[in-house]
C-alpha cells in the first residue's frame, strides 16, 4: 500500500530518524490521533464553559496594560476572556502531551521509540500490525486497531471543523455547538 512503502522509502532514506519512530510511522499516527482525540475533549469542553457561562467576563476584553503581548493575537486587536481562557486550555493540553514526551513513564507507551524503553518489543511488535488504509477492525472492543481508527476520524473532523469555521467565518468552538444542534449554548 502507499503508507506502507512510504514508511519502508522513510526508514530506507533516514534510518536514525525511523529509528525512533519519527517520520511517516504508525507510531507518529497513534500519537496525532490520541492528540486529536484529546482535542477534541478539550474543544467540546471549551464549548460546554462558554455554553453554561463559567468563562467569567466572556465578551470583555484583556487590558493591554496589564497583560502586555499576551493580549493580542495579531496586529492591534485585543482578545476576549473567553479566547484567552480557551488558548491558555489547548496550551495546557500541548503541555501535558510535551512533558509525556519528553520524560515518559516507565509503563507508559512513549511517543519516541527508545530501544532502551522497557516497552520497546512491544511497541514494536504493535507497530508491525497496525497500519495501511484500513486497519482491521474485526475485533471488538479497546484495541490498537481501534485507537488507530478513532485517531484517524478525530483528525479528520478536526480538518473538517477548521475548514467549515473558515468558511462560515465563525470560531471552531460556535461550529461545533452548531454541529451538536444547539447542545452547548
Amino acid at each position: 500500500s502507499v503508507f506502507d512503502d512510504a514508511v519502508k522509502d522513510w526508514a530506507e532514506e533516514y534510518p536514525q530518524f525511523a529509528a525512533w519512530g519519527w517520520g511517516p510511522s504508525v507510531q507518529a499516527e497513534i500519537w496525532n490521533g490520541r492528540h486529536a482525540m484529546f482535542g477534541w475533549v478539550v474543544m467540546c469542553a471549551c464549548a460546554y464553559a462558554k455554553g453554561h457561562g463559567l468563562i467569567p467576563d466572556a465578551d470583555q476584553t484583556l487590558d493591554l496594560k496589564e497583560w502586555g503581548t499576551l493580549a493580542t493575537i495579531s496586529g492591534k486587536n485585543t482578545i476576549t476572556n473567553e479566547r484567552a481562557i480557551i488558548l491558555i486550555a489547548n496550551v495546557h493540553a500541548l503541555m501535558v502531551g510535551l512533558a509525556a514526551t519528553i520524560s515518559p513513564n516507565s509503563f507508559a507507551d512513549t511517543l519516541l521509540l527508545d530501544p532502551n524503553h522497557p516497552m520497546y518489543e512491544w511497541q514494536m511488535e504493535r507497530n508491525s500490525k497496525l497500519g495501511g488504509v484500513m486497519p482491521n477492525l474485526g475485533k471488538m472492543g479497546v484495541t490498537p486497531e481501534a485507537e488507530l481508527a478513532n485517531g484517524r476520524m478525530a483528525m479528520m473532523g478536526i480538518i473538517t471543523c477548521i475548514a467549515y469555521s473558515g468558511i462560515q467565518g465563525q470560531s471552531m468552538i460556535d461550529t461545533i455547538n452548531e454541529w451538536v444542534g444547539g447542545a452547548y449554548f
